[in-house]
């Protein structure tokens, strides 16, 4: 009796296996992409409200997947006003989305530079190369890792504390305070790589 059991749960199981392969192709068919293309090209990309992304890497435009339906498109950039709007997706199709967005009124100094470490010897080459995982400030997207991961790259950003949030696949959470003061390089080390 008890071997009928278990064939029995092995066999549901198969079942619900194959009904859940099922129904992520539906799920599948049911999600398009979203391509962006404007002025700053390295601004975020948030689907829904859901960081995808920055919108060009390398000159290039990216895409990500966005479900199919009206779907809310916004950039951010910590120097210009977000920009949003709504655009309609179509399954297993490409939205292209043009934006360009309003510039904010520039920092005024003294500036502190902050930017992300990884345990490296000094270099102009991002050990996160790749790692487009968000970086906020005090709630505020202000870029992603890889951009920040080198000694030639990382924010400008008046002397104070603030509240440094990241999201990286490759590093993992990362919640902290940093000070910034001015006319000096604050480096927050990166774990190791997961």
């Amino acid at each position: 009796m008890l071997h009928g059991l278990r064939f029995t749960a092995i066999r549901l199981g198969g079942y619900a296996f194959a009904s859940l392969l099922l129904m992520g192709a539906a799920e599948a068919q049911d999600m398009g992409y979203v391509k962006a293309y404007g002025a700053p090209s390295d601004a975020g990309v948030f689907i829904n409200g859901q960081y995808a992304g920055p919108a060009h890497r390398f000159t290039l435009s990216e895409k990500y997947q966005a479900p199919a339906g009206e779907v809310e498109v916004t950039f951010k950039d910590p120097r210009y006003d977000d920009y949003t709007v709504k655009v309609n997706v179509q399954a297993k199709k490409t939205t292209k989305v043009k934006y360009t967005m309003k510039m904010l009124e520039p920092a005024k100094p003294p500036f502190g530079r902050l930017r992300l470490g990884g345990g490296e010897a000094e270099s102009f080459i991002s050990v996160a190369a790749g790692d487009v995982g968000a970086v906020y400030l005090n709630n505020r997207f202000y870029g992603y890792v890889d951009e920040l991961n080198n000694a030639g790259g990382g924010l400008l950003l008046n002397p104070g504390t603030y509240d440094l949030h990241v999201v990286s696949p490759k590093f993992g959470d990362i919640n902290q305070k940093v000070t910034i003061e001015a006319n000096k390089v604050t480096v927050i080390p990166l774990p190791a790589a997961r």
